[in-house]
């Protein structure tokens, strides 16, 4: 919604001055959004964290008194628990509340999780930790398919990253099965079509990416990172070319992709052992190169994402290089004449592009 309002305060003034909106239509329409706006956001909000405290207090309560409850009676508890949640979710949705029938659900949803658990606890059931949670994920998809629930498909998205990462700390390999997870997951943030949710799969994703530099090659395989990213950037450059429909998706595919590939140049320089001073210059030359076209990205398409990674990521690679190579003065003298020769070189270029493009104008 902030975004929403953001874009109506660039927007408005510009329709009003082309003669499509009068000062009167304006003012109604930033009534009217003022006065859904606060309380839309502010009742989901408390209500999903309310139902997330409920949780608690209702597993804390269980574990408290397990032992002494029959075996029967706390199954009963369990299958009950679950069917009150999403009875009062069901009634909540039709006498029209549908923000605390999605908190009624992901009540739900926890208490699935808290049952998977004590009824694993209550049979002896020495099971491998990771299934668990898998199967916690897909009832929370489930849930979030049937009952149309965004909150629920989010909590099944960050379980389904906590079961992968789960999965690779126990193994020390890579764990491909999480991407038929997540994709069942973004799958169904498609079909609702909530667009936060896609930014949220793309974090989870672009972390486990990350992730592979770490596993892959017996640890050495941050150069693949490095190249999904890039891939990623330049499909994110190509969308607005390919379809109309998917510019919109322009600049957090270059964001994420940059990001991705920034974190693999990192590693290399730091994270890699016995990286000669040659080529520290020459990744740091590339990483330098990526975030400020990243920068440059940013000011072009007035992408802040972009903009704010591009002065992070610059921010973060000097500092470390300063660190890398405070030891070494020639070497921190070569990177820096070298580090300020480009940013000048591509400033020049800048300068130039802007103003060939306003001649033409």
């Amino acid at each position: 919604m902030r975004s929403y309002r953001s874009k109506l305060d660039s927007d408005l003034p510009r329709w009003r001055e082309a003669g499509w909106l009068t000062a009167e239509g304006e003012a109604s329409i930033r009534k009217d959004v003022a006065s859904h706006s606060r309380s839309l956001e502010l009742a989901p909000a408390l209500a999903i964290i309310g139902a997330v405290l409920i949780g608690f207090a209702a597993m804390s309560f269980i574990a408290a008194n397990w032992d002494e409850v029959p075996r029967l009676a706390r199954l009963a508890l369990i299958f009950a628990s679950l069917g009150t949640a999403y009875g009062i979710a069901g009634i909540l949705f039709e006498r029209g509340y549908p923000a605390f029938a999605h908190a009624a659900i992901l009540a739900g949803v926890a208490l699935f999780g808290a049952g998977i658990m004590l009824i694993a606890q209550m049979f002896h059931m020495d099971g491998y930790p990771p299934d668990a949670v898998l199967t916690w994920a897909l009832g929370a998809l489930g849930a979030g398919v049937v009952l149309g629930s965004n909150p629920a498909l989010a909590l099944a998205m960050l379980l389904m990253g906590l079961w992968s990462g789960w999965e690779m700390v126990e193994s020390g390999v890579v764990h491909w099965p999480f991407l038929l997870g997540w994709g069942a997951v973004t799958a169904a943030f498609l079909w609702r079509w909530w667009v936060p949710s896609l930014h949220f799969a793309a974090v989870v994703l672009s972390i486990w990416i990350i992730c592979l530099g770490y596993l892959l090659f017996d640890g050495h395989g941050h150069g693949v990172v490095v190249g999904v990213g890039l891939l990623i950037g330049a499909a994110g450059l190509a969308l607005p070319s390919l379809s109309e429909r998917w510019s919109a998706f322009s600049s957090p595919a270059f964001a994420y992709g940059m990001t991705i590939a920034f974190a693999g140049l990192f590693a290399l320089q730091f994270v890699e052992k016995d990286v000669p001073l040659f080529g520290l210059i020459l990744l740091a030359i590339a990483a330098l190169t990526l975030v400020l076209a990243g920068i440059g990205f940013g000011l072009k398409t007035s992408s802040s994402a972009a903009l704010w990674l591009g002065y992070g990521g610059f921010s973060l690679e000097v500092l470390a290089l300063y660190f890398k190579t405070v030891g070494t003065l020639l070497g921190s003298s070569l990177f820096f004449f070298a580090a300020g020769f480009i940013v000048i070189a591509l400033a020049a270029v800048a300068y130039r592009l802007h103003a060939r493009m306003e001649a033409q104008s």
